[in-house]
């Protein structure tokens, strides 16, 4: 009887193993492990990362820390349990694993904890009521740098009191930028930088005052410590970071070491760290544009003497921007990830300067990388498969995480091709086509142009969920990088600066020109859709032309005077489009999607997070109410306690399931949506 059992379960696991693969379904966003973080251990044996999943029980993405080899053949999971765990970091000598968790903290902050190499039990070595952020090792083992955020005031002085009810306090403004998404309003909390003792757990501050200090960076020789930080007479006014050193002692002097007049190593930007030469002499770190070109500037790789003196830009005359600078153990060289094109690549150039020679290229998408006893590790995806470890040899890659390969065995992905064409004006735009999985030469299909946020950005040759969601109900998906993109140099990116909606919407729909010319698409079943900036686009593409039969917007904006003071970029509308009282016409002009309403005849469907500060949800509000006020068809989706980013993984479902929906009802069918205008509103 086992043995009929057993035959009939290997051979139903054979018809498995032999089913065909299918396309791509929702219940695969459950399955897709979110691999990021990765860090090689101190002499080269191990790679550690970090591992996101689902939970559909509890609703909710947790984080853990896995472990690899060097070699790939043996993988473990070091940490468990109901809270994340991220951000691992391997001690100095390599026997430990420090990581952020907010696991068994009583006030919901996250606390360092220090985990031996081998696993088994986690030690916590912080109890700060503010939370630690961020950190770094002292190159001894023996100490830690850690970022702090002051306490919040209205959080309960014991624990008994968490369970009284208590009317809050009014909150109290007094500062020029209040309010940032995800945290809320910013009353006078700061974020400083701590030491804490390995041994005693003992926390003594290192900064204070009226600034946040961030990214600290410890130097070789045990020293000094970098950060950086915006210092000037009233910093919510200007993007002006700059990096700034201390000795690592408590009471010691902060020294300033930069003094361009633009954003030096800013924190928005990613896992730009700032990275000491082995000597402990120079410090490496990203150069923004000027304050006025706010986030249309490129980045640039720069030094600066730890010792104080004149910064030196390494890539002068690199149109690219780059990131996350990293010296090579000698010293001589500078690695760091360049983006060009549509790819991120490691690009490495000499501390003196010179050619950028690329380490590791290709069509792919970078993320980030780690480097150790002559070992380099990239975290890297293709449009074919999320993000794994590969370990980088001799510009080789070889594959050492395996996280996402059960679930893509049984799928059949639509294919993604590049594409290049002209737009209206002849400049030459890139982007991609993504064709359904059972795909036939020939055949023209319903189509959806997707539009990116930022606006600088850039859709990347990286695994994309929404582009295979929508490809595998039936659509072509065309996705264009428009001028107001990164990746191909500051001129491209500030071709859009003050005059949205303008020529980065004639680039998209030379995008969709492109599609129907190469007889992919069907110009009678067409659909628009983005997010942030994204969804600001499609108002500007729909209240521009009628060719689009079904629309969805999220959490974008199309009144700008209903932005100004109420949404986290004071900074940016005052540099780019002026104030109000001033620059009136220039509001006016960006504000065209909302003034302009009644030229809108596409079916659109808003959707918004009720507590996103980025983008609030009245801009969504704003465009539903004048859609139906002029009767055209509409639907308000509003997603509760969610923040621009959709963080909720029913709330992520819903909105996937939404679109293609909406698409459906509209767009697929030949006569889904009647229209009255003319194939265009008429120029702006």
């Amino acid at each position: 009887m086992r043995r009929l059992i057993f035959g009939i379960g290997c051979l139903f696991s054979a018809t498995l193993v032999a089913a065909p693969p299918r396309p791509f379904n929702l219940d695969d966003l459950a399955l897709e492990r979110d691999v990021s973080d990765p860090e090689v251990s101190p002499d080269g044996a191990l790679v550690a990362y970090s591992v996101r999943t689902t939970d559909l029980k509890e609703d909710k993405h947790e984080t853990h820390i896995w472990r690899t080899s060097w070699d790939g053949k043996e993988t473990v999971r070091l940490t468990t349990g109901k809270e994340s765990e991220t951000t691992p970091r391997w001690s100095p000598d390599g026997r430990s694993l420090a990581f952020l968790s907010e696991r068994g903290d009583e006030n919901d902050a996250t606390q360092l904890w220090i985990l031996p190499r081998s696993g088994g039990e986690a030690e916590k070595l912080t109890e700060l009521k503010g939370g630690v952020e961020d950190f770094d090792w002292s190159p001894d083992g023996k100490r830690l740098v850690l970022v702090v955020s002051d306490p919040d005031p209205e959080a309960p002085a014991e624990k008994e009191d968490a369970k009284k009810p208590k009317t809050k306090k009014p909150i109290v403004i007094d500062r020029f930028q209040f309010k940032l998404d995800g945290y809320g309003y910013l009353v006078e909390r700061h974020k400083h930088l701590y030491l804490v003792d390995r041994d005693s757990r003992k926390v003594e501050p290192l900064t204070t005052g009226t600034y946040d200090e961030l990214l600290p960076s410890w130097s070789p020789d045990g020293k000094t410590i970098a950060f950086v930080s915006k210092r000037g007479p009233d910093p919510d006014r200007t993007d002006n970071w700059d990096v700034f050193a201390i000795e690592a002692r408590s009471g010691a002097a902060v020294r300033k070491l930069t003094s361009f007049e633009g954003s030096d190593n800013d924190p928005e930007w990613g896992d730009s760290r700032l990275a000491w030469s082995p000597d402990s002499k120079l410090i490496a770190y990203v150069q923004g544009g000027p304050d006025k070109l706010i986030y249309y500037g490129l980045h640039k790789l720069a030094v600066v003497p730890a010792a104080g003196g004149q910064e030196t830009v390494l890539t002068p005359t690199l149109d690219l921007n780059v990131l996350s600078p990293r010296f090579t153990p000698d010293g001589k060289s500078i690695l760091f990830m360049l983006e060009e094109d549509q790819a991120v690549h490691l690009a490495k150039i000499a501390v003196g300067g010179g050619p950028v020679e690329r380490v590791v290229g290709g069509r792919r998408l970078i993320s980030a990388f780690s480097t150790a006893a002559g070992h380099t590790v990239i975290l890297s995806s293709t449009p074919q498969a999320p993000e794994e470890v590969y370990a980088a040899e001799a510009g080789q890659l070889r594959r050492i995480s395996t996280q996402n390969d059960a679930w893509l065995a049984g799928i059949r992905l639509g294919a993604v091709e590049e594409t290049s064409f002209k737009s209206k004006d002849g400049t030459e735009i890139h982007g991609f086509v993504v064709k359904p999985p059972d795909y036939q030469l020939g055949r023209r299909y319903p189509a959806v142009l997707r539009i990116h946020g930022g606006p600088v950005g850039q859709f990347e040759l990286g695994f994309d969920e929404e582009w295979q969601w929508i490809a595998a109900n039936g659509y072509v998906v065309i996705a264009a990088n428009p001028r107001g993109s990164s990746g191909r140099g500051e001129k491209f990116q500030t071709a859009i600066y003050a005059d949205w909606g303008h020529k980065d919407v004639e680039d998209v729909l030379g995008a969709v020109d492109d599609a129907i010319s190469r007889g992919l698409v069907d110009p009678e079943r067409m659909a628009v859709g983005g997010w942030s900036y994204g969804g600001m686009m499609t108002n500007y593409v729909i209240a521009s032309t009628t060719r689009f039969k079904a629309a969805t917007s999220g959490a974008g904006i199309s009144n700008a005077l209903t932005g100004y003071g109420t949404d986290q970029y004071i900074r940016e509308y005052e540099q780019e489009l002026g104030t109000p009282w001033k620059n009136i016409d220039a509001y006016i002009k960006v504000s065209f999607p909302f003034l302009h309403a009644d030229r809108i005849t596409t079916p659109t469907l808003f959707l918004c997070g009720d507590e996103d500060f980025n983008v609030p949800l009245h801009n969504s509000e704003q465009m539903y109410q004048a859609l139906k006020s002029l009767g055209v068809q509409t639907e308000l989706v509003i997603y509760p306690g969610q923040y621009h980013g959709i963080r909720k993984p029913t709330y992520q479902r819903d909105r996937l399931e939404r679109y293609v929906a909406w698409y459906d009802k509209y767009a697929k069918a030949p006569k889904a949506a009647a229209t009255a205008a003319p194939a265009d509103a008429g120029a702006r």
